[in-house]
């Protein structure tokens, strides 16, 4: 399992071997460094790798030390466990190689408070003589014999700034020199926005 932390740059294109385009998104993924192993045998419990992406441009305090980066994130490595991550290791975008599959997780843009023409994709009412002001309203929110609107009843409210996770997404093109990569598709998040990349592990089906 491979996995580093990237910040969302932009949407483009590119062209393949057949002059086809293909949009791709483009990440800069790490570098990020090993600050910590957590095993089974401290007084954590459980096998996790914690990285740390994007020093802090200030100057930190002695009581902040190893606080020095503005992102930490652990990861639990489940094919070699944590023996082949040191302290202090540095991961770059060299962990993938162009073809892997990834699962891309991030904060989806935040769109405030919606209505549920929005939010839902619902219809709307028609537009239609005697209708004034009720295009984009929802309409009926319940029945009449409960007297109350039901737990989950799709209605307005905050739209977006949720977490989301993409799955198998193809990686494109990797420019190891600027830590680049260029995954198919579309990712959560706005320019900008930290996204957490890792390998899409594949079961194999037994054989009989």
């Amino acid at each position: 399992m491979s996995f580093i932390l990237g910040k969302k740059l932009e949407m483009t294109q590119i062209f393949n071997e057949k002059g086809d385009a293909v949009p791709v998104t483009l990440i800069t993924a790490g570098p990020c460094v090993v600050l910590q192993n957590k095993t089974k045998e401290s007084k954590d419990g459980y096998e996790s790798v914690q990285i740390g992406f994007e020093k802090k441009a200030r100057k930190i305090k002695k009581t902040e030390k190893g606080k020095e980066y503005r992102y930490l994130k652990e990861f639990r490595p489940q094919e070699s466990g944590i023996k082949n991550y040191e302290l202090g290791q540095e991961i770059n975008a060299s962990v993938f190689q162009e073809g892997d599959k990834v699962k891309i997780s991030g904060i989806s843009k935040g769109k405030g408070f919606q209505g549920g023409v929005k939010r839902y994709n619902f219809r709307g009412h028609h537009t239609t003589h005697g209708t004034k002001h009720e295009v984009r309203t929802i309409g009926s929110v319940g029945a009449t014999d409960p007297g109350r609107v039901f737990p989950g009843k799709r209605m307005p409210g905050h739209m977006g700034f949720v977490r989301i996770s993409v799955r198998n997404l193809k990686i494109v093109k990797i420019d190891l020199e600027n830590n680049l990569i260029a995954v198919k598709g579309a990712i959560p998040g706005r320019r900008g926005t930290l996204v957490e990349i890792t390998s899409s592990i594949v079961n194999k089906k037994k054989s009989k």
